[in-house]
């Protein structure tokens, strides 16, 4: 178990948990997750740790297809800018490795900015806390368990 599953096992949300098997030499995590799951890249979201401001960290969840746009993720966090965070502060504040990163069960709680194109889906699939590891759960219940917001943080 990691701390992202017991989350949502905790909380009692309807949720699946999906397991693959990692290929290291994979390019990109999460088309990766939904290849193997065969499921719309669409529909797997990617968790991202940007620094707001040079002060604090917030986390954007996106499709793993899409792009983090910084202007709207620092509007929607309320900062006037947003840079991507470092590994090492990544892997400090989440307590996750890059590409296991999930918004759940988190070493420090951070502001969390769930792309509204989740919106779309009955349910999408988010990391678990480590690579070849995916939750499934419906958006609205995410936002809920983070204490998140949905907006518009994406590039086309």
């Amino acid at each position: 178990m990691t701390p992202g599953i017991n989350v949502v096992k905790k909380s009692g949300v309807s949720h699946r948990v999906h397991e693959y098997t990692h290929e290291a030499s994979s390019e990109s995590y999460g088309l990766e997750a939904a290849e193997k799951m065969g499921v719309p890249c669409a529909q797997v979201y990617k968790t991202l740790v940007v620094n707001l401001d040079n002060k604090t960290l917030a986390v954007g969840i996106i499709p793993v297809a899409a792009m983090l746009n910084m202007k709207l993720m620092a509007k929607a966090a309320g900062a006037k800018k947003a840079a991507m965070a470092s590994p090492a502060d990544v892997e400090r504040s989440t307590g996750y490795v890059l590409g296991g990163v999930s918004p759940l069960g988190q070493k420090k709680r951070l502001k969390s900015i769930i792309d509204e194109s989740a919106k779309a889906f009955s349910t999408i699939y988010v990391s678990a806390g480590r690579r070849g590891l995916e939750i499934e759960l419906d958006p609205m219940d995410l936002s809920a368990l983070l204490g998140g917001v949905m907006a518009e943080i994406c590039r086309e």
